[in-house]
């Protein structure tokens, strides 16, 4: 293993065994660690957000971010080596990218830089974009809306994934009378109602889209469905939620009037949506990025915080060193090769040239 390797490898370790589930980020916020060469810009909340003191005049200011809240441990913290192996919650999603974002910070000189960097930590990631605190964050710092570049540093297995889906979640209530399961004919049951109303969903195909080469699957899903009293009464009310991914091209809106088309017979409630990002395959940073490390290109099938960034009009790709194979998973994981990877190729492209494999 390289000392680069190594020294990625122990400080994720160090970040993965401090818990961090979503709403629960102070500890792990104070932990980071961020040069004085970057004051703090905001600190709010479960936000912290460094920048440069002052502009250089002509070059591009580029945002590292990433989100320090997990979803809850189930038996995988704390977290342990195996060998060029992190185990345990956050490992991949997404703590590696946080010891790889301190490490670059540390050691970037800004005289060598061939951009103006800032830093974004930020927690609640993993909740619903309503408890979100970047927008938040937008609203109080609108500053943030001059940089050029927002990477992302979701776990994308070291490749660059562009745009993200929209994600949109909707209740629907099925309303019947309840009966004697003897009787039924003096009931309406709800259940049935509901199946015929949900199988338009469960008969619906993937739809696949493609923007600048990439393909996007749209797909709807009943991911959530309960109803019923007992084994003998005809059910009245039946309750489930649809999820509905979209494709970047599609708005928020466009998207919700397609759902309502679909289950035009239910009560349906849009509980969530949160927009999609749009495709930054042609921006001359995003171009420079890919070149640094030879990168592949893939669609982020996903929802990812790049679309929040697109809210203030702010370009934004997903790249980081974990796989999302094992994202969420009981036993999440990260290489410390990938970290290391991650670590030459962004700061290959902060300091304008390409990926090398010497020790740092």
């Amino acid at each position: 293993m390289s000392d680069l390797e190594e020294r990625l490898a122990a400080r994720t370790l160090e970040l993965v065994d401090i818990p961090s589930t979503s709403g629960h980020e102070a500890e792990v916020l104070g932990a980071l660690q961020v040069p004085g060469i970057l004051p703090v810009q905001d600190a709010v909340d479960a936000v912290r957000w460094y920048g440069p003191a002052s502009r250089r005049p002509g070059l591009p200011l580029v945002l590292l971010a990433g989100h320090v809240d997990t979803v809850p441990a189930n038996g995988n913290l704390p977290g342990r080596r195996e060998g060029m192996t992190v185990v345990g919650r956050g490992a991949a999603d997404m703590k590696g990218a946080l010891a790889v974002m301190e490490a670059i910070v540390a050691d970037l000189s800004a005289s060598s830089a061939g951009v103006d960097l800032s830093v974004l930590f930020f927690g609640r990631e993993e909740l619903p974009i309503t408890q979100s605190a970047l927008l938040p964050l937008f609203e109080r710092c609108p500053g943030i809306g001059d940089t050029d570049l927002a990477i992302v540093m979701e776990p994308t297995a070291n490749a660059l994934e562009m745009g993200c889906m929209g994600n949109l979640n909707a209740r629907i209530t099925v309303i019947g009378r309840t009966a004697h399961s003897a009787r039924p004919w003096l009931g309406e049951n709800a259940i049935h109602a509901a199946v015929h109303a949900l199988s338009r969903v469960a008969a619906s195909a993937p739809r696949d889209v493609t923007i600048d080469g990439l393909t996007y699957r749209e797909v709807v899903s009943v991911t959530t469905i309960e109803g019923g009293l007992a084994a003998n009464v005809v059910p009245d009310r039946v309750r489930a939620t649809v999820n509905y991914r979209y494709a970047p091209d599609v708005s928020p809106d466009d998207a919700e009037s397609a759902l309502r088309s679909m289950l035009p017979d239910v009560d349906l409630d849009v509980v969530g949506n949160a927009p999609p990002a749009p495709v930054q395959i042609h921006h001359p940073l995003v171009e420079r990025l890919r070149r640094a490390g030879e990168l592949g290109i893939r669609p982020k099938q996903a929802w990812t915080p790049v679309a929040e960034f697109a809210t203030i009009g702010v370009p934004a790709v997903n790249f980081g060193p974990g796989d999302p194979g094992y994202a969420h998973r009981d036993d999440e994981r990260v290489e410390a090769s990938a970290l290391a990877r991650s670590y030459r190729i962004l700061r290959a492209f902060l300091e304008g040239g390409t990926d090398h494999e010497e020790d740092v």
